[in-house]
């Protein structure tokens, strides 16, 4: 049987352009909850389950919803927990493929599975039966949040599970050993562990095979750099060092995990990324145009001379107008990493769009500024306003 509610209104302040709440969890979705539900146990009542559902939908931000749909499903399910979650495993699609290396991230719905697990399973007795769930769950969609309850609440048997986890056949889940433990993922609970905790365990994940498995430990490794780039340094090393790994997965390993550390100049990264942080560049010519309309692009050039031949890393800044006239943030952006030969000057050009109505960052008309970093330190800098379109 399937479930088709009607499509749901867009939200406040929503117009002609679906959220992303909209985008991973419309009515329709919802109502494959409740179909597959009621083929894992037939009493299970769908209806009833969406039409609840929906009172509250519209309006909810995406984690709003995951803790919404989750909160009906208490009401609808047993009320013995080991009972109710066995409905929910029972009614999930198969896995994803475990043959594949990438690009299979699941459906985003399922984290609403992990959620009702994370939400009634913390109990010192259920700890055990609940992550056996979650590893279940995972391998359709990352339960890298749920699992963050379990290691505040229980931080030993969960880290413990987790180091055996690094083993597992499948790549969701030893994947999920990394990103669940990250000290700052997005979008997610707060972690009581040291933010060095899990070193232990990406010693175990850094020779992967897996490029969805190594690219979180490289974001893992990001995340530390903010606390302990020292210890960030150290490890790498020590990892490329073993062999385990092949050179050119490793040396991505190095460059994702570092990017954080180049934009900040940070010596012994340069020196690991074969960057040598005391020879010097000249900046010349840096020219953007004074007023850029919003919606195009900001055009950048940029000179750079060496008196020797020199490995560089060639970032941008960029610092944004923000509301009502005040300063708005900054970002920085990748440009180049290049080497200049010895007396020859090299010109770098791109150009940086604008758009207006972006997701990630609002643009603004007003004030900017633009600063070139070159191994991460600032070198020369120009303003720019940004007009209407």
């Amino acid at each position: 049987m399937n479930i088709a509610p009607a499509p749901s209104r867009p939200g406040p302040g929503v117009t002609g352009q679906r959220s992303l709440a909209d985008r991973l969890f419309p009515p329709g979705k919802v109502g494959e909850i409740a179909s597959r539900l009621r083929r894992a146990q037939p009493a299970f009542p769908a209806e009833e389950f969406v039409a609840d559902v929906l009172t509250r939908l519209d309006g909810l931000g995406l984690k709003e919803r995951i803790t919404w749909i989750s909160v009906v499903l208490e009401k609808h399910l047993d009320t013995d927990y080991r009972s109710a979650v066995g409905v929910l495993l029972r009614s999930l699609p198969p896995p994803c493929d475990p043959a594949l290396s990438d690009g299979d991230f699941g459906d985003f719905i399922y984290a609403v599975h992990s959620e009702f697990v994370a939400r009634r399973g913390s109990a010192d007795a259920d700890v055990d039966f609940s992550l056996d769930a979650l590893k279940q769950i995972t391998t359709r969609f990352s339960a890298e949040d749920a699992i963050r309850t379990f290691l505040n609440a229980s931080p030993g048997r969960t880290m413990e599970t987790l180091a055996e986890w690094t083993h597992d056949p499948h790549y969701h889940v030893r994947r999920l050993c990394s990103e669940g433990t990250r000290p700052r993922l997005p979008w997610s609970r707060r972690l009581s562990l040291p933010a060095t905790a899990a070193i232990p365990i990406l010693d175990n994940l850094f020779a992967d095979r897996t490029r969805y498995v190594t690219r979180s430990v490289a974001n893992h490794l990001n995340d530390i750099a903010k606390s302990d780039p020292d210890l960030v340094v150290d490890t790498l090393r020590r990892w490329r060092a073993t062999g385990r790994q092949a050179p050119r997965e490793m040396d991505y390993i190095i460059r994702h995990a570092t990017r954080t550390l180049v934009k900040t100049g940070h010596r012994q990264t340069l020196r690991l990324l074969g960057v040598d942080p005391d020879l010097r560049v000249t900046v010349t010519d840096l020219a953007i145009p004074p007023a850029v309309r919003l919606g195009s692009a900001l055009d950048i050039s940029v000179t750079l001379h060496a008196a020797e031949e020199t490995e560089l890393i060639i970032d941008y800044a960029l610092r944004f107008a923000g509301p009502a006239g005040r300063p708005g943030g900054r970002k920085v952006y990748k440009f180049r990493r290049l080497t200049v030969p010895a007396g020859r000057p090299v010109t770098l050009t791109k150009a940086h769009p604008l758009r207006a109505g972006m997701t990630t960052r609002t643009i603004r008309t007003g004030d900017h500024a633009i600063e070139l970093l070159v191994n991460g330190t600032p070198q020369a800098s120009r303003d720019f306003q940004v007009i209407p379109a």
